[in-house]
């Protein structure tokens, strides 16, 4: 069977790979193959489906409970199963008592025990909140690989646009380039930047929560740290805004005093395409499957998104969901 899939991010390459591992012969579309255009090139890479419990519905666990080992197959050494810790400023003890009752599969830390985690965020906090089956990756080295991986294996990533009637089905895994007319799809805003330092060391995320603005900051080695991200609901791809640069450099800044030092080693923007219920969907139109609505959740939901659009390209029995 030979299946064009439009959309080389992360939906898109993981879609490719469950369709070549059941014999499919795949040509993969992008005008961008740099990612360059990916909202998952900005993302947090985090496998935390726990913590997303928090603001998110069941579905999000019970769908992205099985990513990293999905991604730990996929692409062997680039998943980081080192938990995630959650942190809040003293003032703001009761967030972190309202995340514990919004989510499971946490302990609770004192501060010996966060210092033990984390020796640079020693002294710095008096409780959090340890979610020890939760793990991150990289997104940038992710995406890499499972392209080299897919072209390794024969699948064809071309840039030019191809003829669809050459193709027995089409997967479309074009994200925010469908919200004007994909029916309820919208897009969300989301900011974020690296920052660099020779003098923190983290081994895993580290969310740090706030009533208003909570982000996380995630170590991608060398000194190099993601903080992230906004979320604002507006499809505008435009350059960071001062009032979320200025946000975000001041929750690392109470995350630990030593980021004030640190270089901002590049900012970037994207929109996540999002539907109402912030949950994705599988889409079928005739040969045309789509997969979108990943919202903040992709790297997390794409490997569950991706065995279902496999599952009906090959026309086997979905398993049955219901969306939240």
């Amino acid at each position: 069977m030979r299946i064009l899939v439009k959309g080389a991010g992360v939906a898109g390459l993981a879609a490719a790979h469950e369709l070549a591992v059941r014999g499919a012969e795949v040509t993969v579309v992008d005008p961008r193959p740099d990612f360059s255009n990916a909202a998952s090139w900005f993302a947090g890479g985090m496998l935390a489906p726990w913590c997303e419990r928090e603001s998110a519905d069941e579905a999000v666990l019970q769908y992205g409970g099985g990513a990293a080992d999905w991604w730990a197959v996929a692409l062997p050494g680039e998943v980081h199963r080192k938990g995630t810790l959650v942190v809040a400023p003293p003032r703001d003890v009761s967030e972190l008592k309202r995340f514990a009752a919004r989510t499971s599969g946490h302990e609770w830390l004192g501060e010996e025990e966060i210092a033990a985690l984390e020796p640079a965020l020693a002294g710095r906090f008096r409780l959090a909140l340890f979610f020890p089956r939760e793990a991150h990756l990289d997104p940038r080295r992710v995406l890499k690989a499972l392209r080299d991986k897919l072209t390794a294996a024969g699948v064809r990533l071309v840039e030019e646009a191809q003829s669809e009637g050459a193709f027995d089905r089409i997967l479309d895994c074009t994200g925010a380039a469908r919200i004007a007319d994909l029916g309820g799809l919208r897009g969300v805003r989301g900011e974020m930047l690296y920052l660099r330092s020779a003098e923190i060391e983290l081994v895993r995320p580290v969310r740090l929560l706030h009533p208003r603005i909570p982000v996380y900051i995630v170590p991608r080695g060398d000194g190099l740290f993601m903080v992230g991200a906004t979320m604002i609901e507006a499809d505008n791809d435009g350059p960071i805004t001062a009032r979320s640069l200025m946000e975000l450099l001041n929750a690392a800044y109470t995350l630990h005093p030593a980021f004030a030092e640190a270089t901002v080693a590049e900012t970037g923007t994207g929109v996540r395409p999002a539907f109402a219920d912030n949950f994705p969907r599988v889409v079928t139109a005739g040969r045309t499957i789509a997969i979108n609505g990943l919202y903040r959740h992709g790297f997390l939901l794409a490997p569950a998104m991706a065995r279902e659009a496999a599952e009906a390209v090959f026309a086997e029995q979905p398993k049955e969901r219901n969306f939240p």
